[in-house]
């Protein structure tokens, strides 16, 4: 039988939300940051008008809850916010997080793919109610990714270096590549600078880790270029290098499979950011498996975040810490049990073990 074509004509009306959305932010959000999150899209692409106070009345929230949602997703990294005076936001636009500094073994989730093609949409704001203009951008880098033309992508297609690494990319991958596919290619060698055997291990290392999506694969690569990663080998050093402190953690959290995106977060922050050495963290992940069954992530960031504000660089500091929380509990209880109204039921809160029992649940 012949083939025939499908033809969608109610693109006009539709909201495209990314995969990437779906899998990598929604699950850490509450129902207000989503639905304001999804309705700014929605207005974004339909050019529709909108502010605070009209997104408020419409999902029945308060105006403090739009903005407190709004700050969520600029923290998130997938909104930028203009602002006149606290909490007068004039302008919102939508971030491609794949510009973001990301880590390698995670794929930072691109909800603003080929942003410069998407129109900005207007908001005019009702009397009283500030302006929002709702637009995309993409965060200035030295690596971001050019939109390419058809020209240019055949011109590459053309070369006779790139038929054989498409190839090699194609056998990796086990499926034919799209053209989408081929522009994160040409991205590597024209913007990255990255060799075509570089390229190659790059697809070999990515598909052995069970990671065939090329937004994922980029986001492996954007990391190399920031380090400075210029060849296999060097690659192969930076790959072993990380894969076994980040795998170390996660099996100390009692973890077998393949870190999130969040995870792997959290992993970086501890080591890079608070700068704490492997004994410090496996101290933390010890303490975070006898305390909880659940949002062990959560709480061991709870122990670490505290420990850098003490600024524990070793662990006798830990050890110091622990003396002192015991001694502040002692002088507490011993300050309820002489307390004149002693006759009633006392209790001595301990908020730290509130806290956990309430990440439990």
């Amino acid at each position: 039988m012949g083939q025939f074509t499908i033809y969608r004509d109610d693109y006009a009306d539709t909201t495209v939300i990314p995969n990437s959305f779906i899998d990598e932010y929604m699950k850490d959000a509450n129902d207000a940051q989503i639905k304001v999150y999804l309705y700014l899209i929605r207005v974004m692409s339909a050019g529709l008008s909108t502010g605070v106070s009209e997104i408020a009345d419409k999902f029945n929230h308060t105006e403090k809850d739009v903005i407190r949602a709004l700050k969520y997703w600029e923290k998130a990294g997938l909104l930028s916010l203009d602002e006149s005076g606290k909490n007068n936001i004039t302008g919102i636009h939508f971030m491609n997080p794949q510009c973001k500094n990301v880590s390698d073994s995670t794929v930072a989730a691109c909800i603003a793919e080929d942003s410069q093609s998407v129109q900005p949409a207007l908001v005019k704001a009702e009397a009283a109610v500030p302006v929002i203009s709702i637009t995309t951008r993409q965060a200035e880098t030295p690596f971001t990714k050019p939109i390419y033309s058809a020209d240019k992508l055949r011109a590459f297609k053309e070369r006779e270096e790139t038929a054989q690494l498409l190839f090699v990319a194609e056998s990796y991958i086990g499926r034919p590549l799209s053209a989408g596919d081929m522009k994160s290619i040409l991205y590597f060698s024209d913007c990255l600078h990255f060799s075509d055997d570089l390229i190659d291990y790059l697809i070999q290392y990515c598909v052995d880790r069970g990671k065939k999506d090329f937004k994922y694969i980029e986001a492996v690569a954007l990391n190399w270029a920031q380090s400075g990663i210029t060849t296999p080998k060097q690659a192969e050093k930076f790959a072993s290098k990380y894969d076994k402190s980040v795998y170390t953690i996660m099996k100390e959290l009692g973890k077998s499979s393949a870190p999130t995106a969040k995870e792997l977060e959290y992993i970086n922050r501890w080591v890079k950011e608070y700068g704490f050495s492997s004994d410090i963290i496996s101290e933390a992940c010890e303490r975070t498996v006898m305390a909880t069954d659940s949002h062990r992530f959560e709480y061991a960031e709870g122990i670490l975040s505290s420990w850098k504000k003490e600024d524990v660089r070793r662990k006798s500091d830990i050890q110091r810490i622990d003396e002192l929380y015991q001694k502040r509990r002692q002088q507490k209880s011993a300050s309820a049990t002489g307390n004149r109204f002693n006759q009633f039921s006392q209790r001595d809160y301990d908020f730290e073990e509130l806290e956990a029992k309430l990440l439990s649940k």
